[in-house]
């Protein structure tokens, strides 16, 4: 009779002769190993571990990602250092009120209408002296109507020979001269068309004589618009410079609107425009007295001379060195005013104002 333990020996024994081959009969059959680690190899699998994660987290950090730190560390990155310093500095320059909040800084729009004005101030400057005299009067005396109205500005502005001679109003020639009406698109023109034809004259004869021009005009005019009762005439100051600067080139081809006509006859197609547009002959009345001024003023200044009159339109020697110097600055003068009466080009359309 056998013992128990020896039958469990050779029931287990039997088992594992089965389970070998049924191991046996499968196509991947690999013999199983039970290994058996020690605490020397356990250690050293964990440091690899650790190791490759350390890799991983490094390889995360230079690819700008967030790596595996404990929570409440800093997240390490290509981009932490610029952005850290960014808002340090963002910091450092933000400014702060009295209340503690931060001051707001001037906008974009601010900056741009600042620099509108400053090149507005610069192209002011940059305008011929007594041309930009003329034209800042123009605009004081256009503010003084519109705060006056139409009946003071009348009896403040308007010239009156009566109250010039007796009152000693003698303000009155010099505000007739240079009202141009309220505020519309004719005063825009009329203030372009004063700029650029004054800009014209003082450039090629210089300040002291277009001083004298402006004087022989202001007095020629005034007598002839109180013989017709006419209260303004800056129309008829611009017209008359018109006229001068078309008797220095009269051949030469500019374009009005969508012709191309003689400078001479330009004086007379803005006549026809604003009698068409008045719808009214009076209105060509203004125009016909600037003509007959600047031709009295051109017929004595480069016409009578060269039939052996004596040009007696000179300004005096004072005022020349006072507004054009002396030396080289008055020979270029004259040079300039030589080249632009004398270079006529002719057959060759070109715009109006244009040098």
């Amino acid at each position: 009779m056998r013992s128990p333990v020896t039958i469990s020996v050779v029931g287990v024994a039997a088992a594992i002769s089965c389970i070998d081959s049924v191991d046996a009969k499968l196509p991947s059959f690999q013999p199983r190993r039970i290994a058996f680690t020690s605490r020397k190899h356990v250690s050293e699998q964990q440091n690899n571990d650790e190791a490759a994660a350390a890799t991983f987290n490094t390889v995360l950090e230079l690819r700008g990602g967030a790596s595996r730190r404990k929570k409440g560390g800093r997240t390490a990155s290509l981009y932490s250092n610029s952005s850290s310093s960014s808002k340090s500095s963002q910091k450092k320059s933000t400014a702060k009120t009295a209340t503690g909040k931060a001051k707001v800084k001037g906008s974009v729009k601010e900056e741009a209408k600042a620099s509108a004005v400053s090149d507005t101030l610069t192209k002011y400057k940059a305008i011929l002296p007594l041309t930009r005299v003329y034209i800042t009067m123009v605009g004081i005396v256009t503010l003084l109507g519109l705060a006056l109205g139409d009946e003071l500005s009348q009896g403040l502005l308007a010239l009156d020979p009566i109250r010039v001679m007796y009152g000693l109003e003698l303000w009155r020639p010099i505000t007739a001269a240079c009202f141009l009406g309220p505020p519309s698109i004719g005063w825009l023109m009329n203030a372009y068309y004063l700029f650029e034809y004054g800009s014209s004259l003082e450039r090629a004869f210089g300040t002291a004589q277009h001083l004298l021009f402006l004087g022989i005009q202001i007095t020629f005019l005034s007598v002839c618009s109180a013989f017709f009762g006419q209260p303004f005439f800056a129309q008829s100051v611009i017209t008359s410079m018109l006229h001068v600067l078309s008797r220095s080139m009269p051949n030469q081809k500019v374009k009005w609107l969508i012709f191309t006509v003689p400078y001479w006859t330009l004086p007379y197609g803005l006549m026809a425009s604003d009698v068409l547009q008045a719808g009214n002959a009076a209105a060509a009345l203004p125009h016909v007295l600037g003509i007959l001024s600047g031709h009295l003023y051109f017929f004595h200044k480069n016409v009578w001379p060269k039939v052996g009159g004596e040009d007696w339109l000179y300004p005096p020697e004072f005022l020349r060195r006072k507004l054009d110097g002396t030396g080289e600055d008055s020979s270029k003068a004259k040079e300039s005013i030589s080249n632009a009466l004398k270079a006529r080009k002719k057959g060759r359309g070109r715009k109006l104002g244009s040098a």
